[in-house]
């Protein structure tokens, strides 16, 4: 057990020390992330002229939630396995007693913290602009919160690594996430909360993943009505599914990369 802690503090602290050392390039990214305030802007005005069941202040606690949780479970592994494949820089990784994932997974985690600071920034200007959206939920809301936030992530990044396994094959497997990407802008809750969809097409988008990466979480925090039970075994469930699938395409493209001379 102390060698195994060891190990993750050890990959833990390489890619966060990596990480401070872009932090202007950092700051970019996160700003990047920045199209749910931009969008809670349109939707606080539609609000005030429309009925959709939710207020002005619902909006804009939904979309500062959202932003959060983007900056929480950003997740770019697809590019970067795409690169080691092509590159052939994933053969000195084959040859260390550790899944190569597990590097891949340590540098999210590490780019967490060093982005925490620029996004509490963000968030308290956002309140200091727009006092009456501030907030603070319960123990027992902020608790699940956490716990989706997590689970989102882990959903993210292996839906986003199963799609980096076609590397294997393709030299463009990031075409497959851009192509992801569409569906997941209009059916996540990014473009809007799913309260304010037709009720039959909320209850077809409940049985994709999708609900699960923005819509969920953040309907947790704000305290719209949401299937707490239902939520989370679904966002196990896609993760399972997810994870089988990557490990039969991990096996499969390693035979494959072996075959090709790496």
């Amino acid at each position: 057990m102390k060698k195994i802690i060891k190990k993750v503090l050890t990959l833990l602290s390489v890619y966060y020390t990596y990480s401070v050392e872009y932090r202007a390039e950092l700051i970019f990214w996160v700003l990047s992330g920045s199209l749910p305030i931009i969008l809670m802007g349109i939707w606080i005005q539609a609000a005030q002229g429309g009925q959709f069941g939710l207020s002005p202040v619902d909006f804009g606690r939904y979309f500062i939630t959202v932003f959060i949780i983007r900056q929480l479970t950003a997740v770019w592994v697809i590019w970067d396995f795409e690169t080691e494949i092509v590159q052939g820089k994933l053969s000195p990784k084959l040859l260390q007693p550790l899944d190569p994932v597990w590097h891949h997974v340590a540098r999210h985690i590490s780019e967490r913290f060093t982005r925490l600071m620029f996004t509490f920034v963000l968030v308290a200007l956002f309140f200091i602009l727009y006092p009456q959206a501030f907030w603070l939920p319960g123990l027992s809301r902020f608790l699940l919160f956490t716990l989706a936030a997590v689970l989102t992530f882990a959903l993210r990044f292996t839906i986003q690594y199963t799609f980096a396994m076609f590397a294997f094959w393709t030299e463009r497997a990031s075409a497959l996430e851009n192509f992801w990407l569409l569906f997941y802008l209009f059916l996540s809750g990014l473009i809007a909360p799913l309260e304010v969809f037709p009720e039959p097409v909320r209850k077809i988008v409940m049985f994709t993943p999708f609900p699960y990466l923005i819509d969920f979480p953040a309907s947790l925090l704000v305290g719209l009505p949401v299937d707490i039970g239902r939520g989370f075994w679904s966002m196990v469930g896609w993760i399972l599914v997810f994870l089988g699938v990557n490990r039969l395409l991990w096996r499969v493209g390693l035979k494959r990369y072996s075959g090709m001379g790496a």
